[in-house]
């Protein structure tokens, strides 16, 4: 009985099992079931997706911006190859891991300076946790990366030394000091300047490739998924002339220094093309220290003062109001119109109207347009209407201000507000637009459209090159033209510029000082400005410079402040022999413009062999040869004078080439 109750209980417990097995069977099957028409009804692409989105990603690979060139060549701004370097420390075997790293933390002592144990430890760390995609280091150049290649370990490659490089682009300009705010920026985030306005000729095309997921927040590049490669992109040739630049920048920024101003700017214009040369910002940082950052004279629109009689009386002169005869009754140098005060706060008597710009009268410029536009003002604003002077200005650049100009629509507008306008108050503009209508008359009445732009190039190919384009085809008569010629003219040799007089060269322009916050209690503050054109028989080109807040105590009247910056400009810009020159305008040159003289010319690589580059600027050449991946070892500054190897060599990545630059 005891063995039939022992028998009955294994084969029931048996049965359980055999029943519970069948079960989970069933289960299973019923679930694989499922599976199986979930997956038949699933789009595949939908799986494969979900897929590659969890453990893989495509990512871009930054196509090379192309250059910024200045117009005769020169580099303002370039790409260059920097390599990060990261190791798979799982990759590696333990035995070459274990026989080379004592070696391998010697060669990274040695190249950067840090205790070898230091890197021993960290690599120690990071291979017990298998980290497949370690960042060793970032930023190396071409020679610190083939240096590094070939350290134990590393020279085993990507596959059995754990070594994986990662090729990034980084920008560089050439020239900081004398135009980084006007060159700007353009790193996806923040964009100005010449590199914002020309970044869709730059930019090029990204191309992609094949990341896989190492842990959660690192991925590491596919090496047999083919990418798609970047196209670089053109090179553009600005209108600006480094030298002019350069001259500029150092005269300017020794006079904001002198009168301890706030910040200034500097635009020169060449008179027939419209083309840019110069434009130049500057601000105080510190006492003594100016930099250039942010464009004043495009972002910044200010009352202009007596700058602005020119384009008053221009007006005049072209409905014949006035002549090389008229005469106006400046009384004290006091006046009241429609209760608004007028003072010129000097002289008086009778001028004529060439006095009126020379000596810079507001009373004589309010007189005489309250005159003949007081009752009808808008025939008045009629002129700066066909000027484009209401007009925001249609150029590249990115940030430039709409000007502003009270006009009978303005709640502000009162009869007096006439009399203010005509000597450069009641409006505000920024000093590229001023620019553009001093240029207009240079150029004998034919405004022209400022261009920043020459050319875009690639691989020797010129793709666009920029043509004058006209604004307004003729401002004034032939006669008013000349009429405001020679009052500009008067004004430098016997008028309130006529401190920088020269026989050298004969010059043009307007001196302007203009009180701004004026309505706030506090010390009082000034712009001193000049425009003018050189040399006026026969104009190449127009400038403009503004100084804004001198220290008061000096002075602060744009004949003292801004005329002498833009003589020093007209000085060096267009008088050919420095005999004629006065010795202090050679001084304080921030740059040797000797260096500048010669065109940047692009290499013509021949397969492998070795371009001819004796000649040719080094820092021009040497980013070349470095960007198409070549070594190079030089010598000096200046143009090369010796190379090897020589014209025609074949050569290869691992070969240096040798360069003797003149000191």
């Amino acid at each position: 009985m005891q063995n039939k109750n022992n028998f009955d209980n294994k084969r029931r417990k048996t049965l359980r099992w055999g029943y519970l097995f069948a079960l989970v069977a069933f289960l299973a099957f019923t679930l694989f079931l499922g599976k199986i028409i979930v997956l038949q009804n699933t789009n595949v692409q939908e799986i494969k997706d979900d897929y590659i989105s969890k453990n893989y990603r495509e990512a871009k690979l930054k196509a090379a911006r192309g250059n910024l060139y200045a117009s005769d060549g020169s580099i303002l701004a370039t790409t260059v190859m920097r390599y990060d370097i990261y190791l798979d420390l799982k990759t590696i075997k333990d035995s070459v891991y274990k026989n080379n790293i004592g070696s391998l933390t010697d060669s990274l002592n040695a190249m950067f300076g840090k205790p070898r144990n230091i890197y021993r430890q960290r690599l120690d760390e990071q291979r017990r946790k298998e980290n497949q995609y370690y960042s060793l280091v970032k930023g190396l150049d071409f020679d610190q990366y083939d240096r590094i290649r070939k350290f134990p370990i590393f020279n085993k490659g990507k596959h059995r030394g754990g070594f994986i490089v990662d090729r990034k682009y980084r920008r560089e300009l050439a020239t900081t000091e004398i135009g980084a705010g006007t060159i700007g920026m353009d790193n996806g985030e923040y964009k100005s300047g010449l590199e914002a306005a020309f970044s869709k000729y730059l930019s090029g095309t990204d191309g992609t490739r094949l990341e896989q997921r190492v842990n959660s927040n690192q991925w590491k590049p596919i090496d047999y998924w083919k990418a798609i490669e970047p196209v670089d992109g053109q090179d553009v040739y600005t209108t600006l002339d480094l030298r002019i630049q350069d001259i500029a920048s150092s005269a300017l920024e020794k006079q904001l220094i002198e009168f301890d101003a706030d910040h200034g700017s500097v635009v020169v214009m060449e008179v027939a093309t419209g083309k840019v040369r110069a434009m130049v910002n500057l601000r105080r940082t510190e006492p003594g220290i100016y930099i250039d950052a942010y464009n004043y004279a495009l972002k910044d629109a200010t009352e202009p003062g007596s700058t602005f009689k020119t384009v008053s009386l221009l007006a005049a002169m072209d409905d014949g109001f006035i002549d090389e005869n008229t005469t106006v009754d400046i009384g004290n140098g006091h006046w009241t119109y429609a209760g608004q005060p007028v003072s010129d706060g000097h002289g008086g008597g009778i001028y004529d109207i060439s006095d009126v710009l020379a000596k810079s009268s507001n009373v004589g410029s309010a007189k005489l347009i309250t005159q003949f536009y007081g009752e009808k003002p808008q025939v008045f604003l009629d002129h700066l209407r066909r000027w484009k002077m209401f007009d925001k200005m249609d150029i590249e650049l990115p940030g430039i201000t709409k000007p502003f100009i009270q006009t009978p629509e303005s709640p502000k507008w009162s009869k007096g507000a006439l009399a203010s306008l005509s000597f450069g108050y009641a409006s505000r503009f920024n000093l590229l637009q001023l620019t553009t209508f001093y240029n207009g008359i240079a150029n004998k009445g034919k405004m022209v459209k400022p261009l920043f732009i020459d050319k875009i190039m690639k691989d020797g190919q010129v793709f666009y090159s920029a043509k004058p384009e006209i604004m307004v085809n003729k401002m004034a008569s032939d006669k008013a033209i000349k009429m405001m010629t020679q009052a500009l003219t008067k004004a430098v040799e016997k008028g309130t510029a006529r401190s920088i007089f020269t026989p050298n060269l004969k010059m043009a322009g307007k001196t302007g000082t203009a009180r701004f916050e004026y309505w706030k209690p506090g010390p009082a503050k000034y712009q001193a400005s000049f425009a003018g054109f050189y040399p006026s028989d026969n104009p190449k080109y127009t400038c403009i410079v503004m100084v804004n807040q001198p220290d008061n105590s000096k002075s602060y009247y744009g004949s003292t402040v801004a005329a002498p910056v833009f003589k020093e400009i007209a000085g060096k810009t267009f008088l050919k022999t420095p005999q004629n020159i006065e010795p202090h305008l050679l001084e304080d040159k921030k740059v040797d413009l000797t260096k500048l003289t010669e065109p940047n010319v692009k290499i013509a690589f021949q397969g492998q062999r070795m371009p001819n580059v004796v000649g040719l600027i080094g820092r021009n050449v040497i980013p070349q040869l470095e960007n198409a991946g070549y070594r190079v070892e030089y010598k000096g500054v200046g143009k090369i004078q010796e190379q090897f190897p020589l014209v025609g060599t074949v050569i290869n990545k691992d070969q240096k080439i040798y360069l003797n630059l003149q000191n």
